[in-house]
């Protein structure tokens, strides 16, 4: 059986706490769901900040929610260079000893003291969905994408849960190496 997944590509983004949100935009502030994501029960917010680092900034920056635990910048490896940081190659929520930033916000400014970095390419899928493929939780697998450009990605984390949905994330650096397009189907190998 060939196990086929579709590839979502990823652009700079930022998860926030709840304490960060009402921090940049107020007291009680709640986001305002804009696009669903692939993820269930994940969306695009209105919301965006700018995020300032040594060598400079990063203007609207897309809020995902809903609001995490902790605040979670997750860049390409190019949008540190422009921010004059080292983001670290992470899987997400890893983000002890990483770089801080300066988010700002139309009510405040926040310094967070780590948070960001290069998010790992994963792939998301439902329990049934590993099942039928044969993966676990954090099974690390390589897929195949075809196309003028094509390559085989290695090390490619896999995230299982119930709530997920077959989807394969990729930075949009990773993408547009491989001539990816969001939706296209690659086969896990």
């Amino acid at each position: 059986m060939e196990r086929k997944v579709p590839i979502g590509l990823s652009n700079k983004h930022i998860h926030v706490s709840q304490a960060d949100l009402e921090a940049l935009f107020g007291k009680g502030y709640q986001l305002t769901p804009m696009k669903d994501l692939s993820q269930p029960g994940q969306y695009a917010a209105e919301e965006k900040v700018d995020v300032v680092g040594p060598k400079g900034t990063l203007k609207g920056i897309r809020i995902l929610g809903p609001v995490r635990p902790e605040t979670q910048l997750e860049v390409s490896i190019g949008d540190g260079f422009c921010l004059g940081i080292q983001a670290p190659l992470r899987n997400s929520g890893d983000i002890a000893e990483t770089p801080g930033v300066k988010l700002i916000g139309p009510a405040g400014e926040v310094e967070i003291s780590k948070g960001a970095i290069v998010a790992a390419r994963h792939i998301h899928m439902s329990t049934e969905e590993g099942a039928a493929y044969g993966l676990k939780d954090k099974d690390v697998v390589c897929v195949k994408l075809d196309g003028p450009r094509g390559l085989t990605f290695d090390n490619v984390l896999v995230r299982v849960h119930p709530d997920f949905k077959l989807d394969m994330h990729l930075d949009v650096e990773e993408g547009n190496a491989a001539g990816a397009k969001n939706g296209q189907i690659a086969t896990i190998i």
